[in-house]
């Protein structure tokens, strides 16, 4: 067991260094593991080594003598483009482990493990949330994991634990995407709720910082009003690393992960088409997901942030 984990120790492929991936490859780094690190945008991974530590590589297959491979990618369409089409997962060794942290379809999820499994190569799907504000350098990062038994979820749980502060099992495989599309849901239905309640307040004259206080002691406080909205959008600044769409691509997520199940609810529909709205009147491309709130003042004809900047943009 010991030379198992000394080989794992030296052989872990990173693969997407964006905006919450950097940190998490950081921190296994400052854990004592040697990364192999790959990146699609040019020299960022070579960027990464240079100021981090690890060995950046030349695509995908470079990751193939690792025997644990991380992916931070923005959906699971990407993540089949690394693991299955680019070749790699044909050149991994049996017993390899992929763990996935990406924001994908637990369906796709499912199909992928399949497919892994005839080739010997183990997946284990992590969701990720940042709970304390987006602190991922500071390991404020909650996993929630999709492992098909206890030894798939204890192997993956050395790394996932390195990188965050709270590891939370929730089943099999494409469990723990599901639990993260769902709380993405969830979080959006309350921030479209706080958007709502700011523009129709700074209507009637309330101001929005002091509502947000208001609210962040009252039953109406949730993340949004407790962190990005009260620290970021009310006061002009569009910059929290999330991109509207990539929010968009969750709703989507969720809406037919609950039209599968039979269950029937309005709202799931509703937000996902509000959000679309608002993203194409802000005229699409990356522009941050806060930026919403502007459109939402377009809308009410309110003033709730102090200037019109909306330069404001994310990547995954």
């Amino acid at each position: 067991m010991a030379m198992e984990q000394s080989m794992e120790r030296a052989n872990v492929g990173f693969v997407g260094l964006g905006n919450v991936g950097q940190y998490m490859a950081a921190n296994l780094i400052a854990a004592g593991w040697d990364l192999l690190l790959c990146d699609s945008a040019p020299g960022r991974a070579a960027a990464f080594a240079a100021e981090h530590g690890g060995a950046a590589v030349d695509g995908p297959l470079g990751l193939a003598p690792a025997r644990v491979i991380v992916t931070m990618l923005p959906n699971g369409d990407v993540v089949r483009e690394v693991i299955m089409e680019s070749g790699l997962a044909d050149e991994l060794a049996p017993g390899t482990l992929v763990l996935d942290t990406s924001s994908s379809d637990p369906v796709g999820t499912r199909e992928l493990g399949d497919a892994l499994a005839e080739r010997g190569v183990l997946l284990v799907d992590a969701g990720v949330s940042m709970p304390e504000g987006g602190r991922a350098a500071e390991r404020m990062i909650t996993f929630m994991v999709g492992a098909e038994d206890d030894e798939a979820f204890e192997r993956a749980n050395v790394f996932l634990s390195a990188m965050g502060n709270a590891v939370f099992r929730l089943g099999p495989r494409g469990a723990g995407h599901a639990m993260k599309t769902l709380n993405n849901y969830i979080g959006a239905c309350g921030k479209a709720a706080a958007l709502d309640g700011l523009v129709v307040g700074a209507l009637l004259g309330l101001d929005p910082a002091q509502m947000l206080e208001v609210l962040n002691v009252s039953t109406g406080r949730n993340f949004n009003t407790e962190f990005p909205l009260r620290d970021r959008a009310v006061k002009g600044l569009f910059n929290s690393g999330y991109a509207l769409n990539l929010l968009i691509k969750d709703l989507r997520i969720a809406r037919r992960f609950a039209e599968r199940t039979g269950f029937d609810s309005p709202l799931f529909g509703l937000l996902e088409q509000e959000y679309v709205e608002a993203w194409e009147g802000l005229g699409g491309g990356s522009v941050d997901h806060l930026a919403a709130l502007r459109y939402w003042e377009e809308r009410a004809g309110a003033h709730v942030t102090p200037s019109a900047d909306t330069s404001g943009s994310a990547t995954s």
